[in-house]
């Protein structure tokens, strides 16, 4: 299925929505949006490690930092951070350059690895729009951790970029029905970005009428 472009959904989204489900769609659908500590460390990352549009050379590397990408298979669209194009005799040929230059993405990450894979599916969903858009394939990338200062390397395996396509059709699927999931709450909300907006606590609530009874009994019991 290809979609159409003013149906693409945010490429950087798909890290949200492996996250929870809840929190992408109160993000993306509802627009509720909180800036704490790591969101703004995120985004001062993100500014000092490209500069849209720009490009250079080191060796036998081209770097293009700041790179628009888009898939019409994934209905989504995003940039990547960093791009290099490693001269290889296996790679594709680039516009205006001589030889031929495999693909590697390189997602840059203000924390450090985590347990879970929300990460390395938003590097898939990046290395997904590169193949589509330059007829090649992308076994491998990177994620730059801004807390150990490294590269993790990624295998960019098919079952991985099959995984980022029904995640991003699951995601087109909640868009079109504008509809917000309710989560059961675990450890994990204490790291969520938008906790004090999603209130996970009234998802343990089963109806509205239970609500009411258990607030507004408290309220009477200190009166």
């Amino acid at each position: 299925m290809a979609y159409n472009e003013e149906d693409f959904l945010m490429l950087s989204g798909i890290q949200h929505f492996a996250f929870c489900r809840r929190q992408w769609a109160l993000i993306h659908i509802e627009q509720l949006w909180e800036e704490n500590l790591q969101t703004v460390e995120g985004d001062l990352l993100h500014e000092n490690c490209h500069d849209a549009y720009f490009s250079e050379s080191r060796k036998e590397v081209l770097i293009s930092r700041g790179m628009p990408i888009f898939s019409r298979s994934l209905g989504a669209s995003g940039e990547c951070d960093i791009v290099e194009f490693r001269k290889s005799a296996d790679g594709i040929p680039l516009h205006g350059k001589d030889g031929l230059y495999t693909v590697y993405p390189v997602e840059y990450k203000h924390g450090e690895p985590k347990d879970s894979d929300i990460d390395i599916l938003q590097l898939a969903a990046q290395a997904v729009c590169l193949e589509e858009m330059l007829s090649c394939e992308i076994s491998s990338g990177a994620i730059f951790y801004g807390r150990t200062k490294r590269r993790q390397k990624v295998e960019l395996t098919g079952d991985l970029k099959e995984r980022v396509g029904c995640l991003f059709t699951e995601m087109h699927g909640y868009f079109q029905r504008g509809y917000v999931p309710k989560v059961k709450p675990t450890k994990s909300c204490n790291a969520c970005s938008i906790k004090n907006l999603c209130l996970p606590k009234l998802c343990k609530v089963k109806s509205v009428k239970d609500y009411l009874e258990q607030n507004l009994g408290a309220e009477e019991a200190q009166t």
